[in-house]
């Protein structure tokens, strides 16, 4: 299982003070340096922590993956149409919330979504679809195109006892179709150091996509050392 390290929240102390500091860069590297496979970083419309400039920034300097997330906007569309990064994974995005709080309406939007798919693929950027574990989500995002899905985690990261168990019923069967389907599962939102157990045992994760958890680990331990726990428990090292 490959672990995505997400720095947005590294990029959210920079902004509250408009410093130059924390670098991105820097941060990116040290998380790379630790052993993570990927880097991810969400471009919003309100540009609240990552910003335009970053993305360019990375693209160059990243020696791992860079998975882009953004809403179908057309000028963060235009953005990722530019830079080309390895992976774009859509998601849903209202300005007033704290963080991404569900998956994305494949099946809804799905006239909306098709053309930004399309054109990001002949681009050769792999898509992903944030959704929840939803089969009607799940099959909308195979019919679309899209090779990956990552399945929203957030309801179960929040919930306890027994709410907690059929919510991970819900992504195990999710992830077990859309392996079916010929989909690569992705999953992610808040996971972190206390819950990764029973989402460990899912077999066709390909990818966990962490940030918040990491980044608070980091303020105690350092980043690289955040990094290294958290592929520790995945089995990495």
């Amino acid at each position: 299982m490959r672990l995505g390290v997400n720095i947005d929240h590294i990029a959210s102390l920079r902004q509250a003070r408009g410093t130059p500091y924390p670098d991105l860069v820097e941060a990116a590297a040290i998380a790379e340096r630790a052993g993570a496979d990927g880097i991810t970083i969400h471009l919003r419309e309100d540009r609240r922590h990552i910003q335009e400039s970053d993305v360019r920034s990375l693209r160059k300097t990243l020696r791992t993956r860079m998975n882009l997330e953004m809403a179908n906007s057309p000028d963060v569309v235009a953005v990722a149409l530019e830079v080309v990064p390895d992976e774009v994974c859509m998601v849903p995005e209202r300005r007033l919330e704290l963080t991404t709080e569900g998956g994305l309406d494949v099946a809804g939007k799905f006239a909306e979504l098709e053309p930004t798919v399309c054109a990001l693929r002949d681009k050769g950027v792999e898509v992903s679809m944030f959704i929840d574990p939803d089969m009607r989500q799940v099959e909308a995002s195979a019919r679309i195109g899209a090779p990956y899905i990552e399945l929203h985690t957030g309801a179960y990261a929040n919930a306890v006892g027994t709410a907690r168990a059929e919510e991970l019923e819900r992504i195990r069967t999710a992830a077990r179709e859309a392996a079916k389907l010929g989909l690569k599962v992705n999953a992610g939102h808040g996971l972190d150091y206390g819950n990764l157990a029973d989402i460990l045992a899912i077999p066709e994760l390909d990818t966990l996509n962490i940030g918040h958890s990491i980044v608070c680990r980091s303020v105690f331990v350092g980043l690289e050392n955040a990094v290294r726990e958290m592929l520790r428990l995945i089995g990495r090292e």
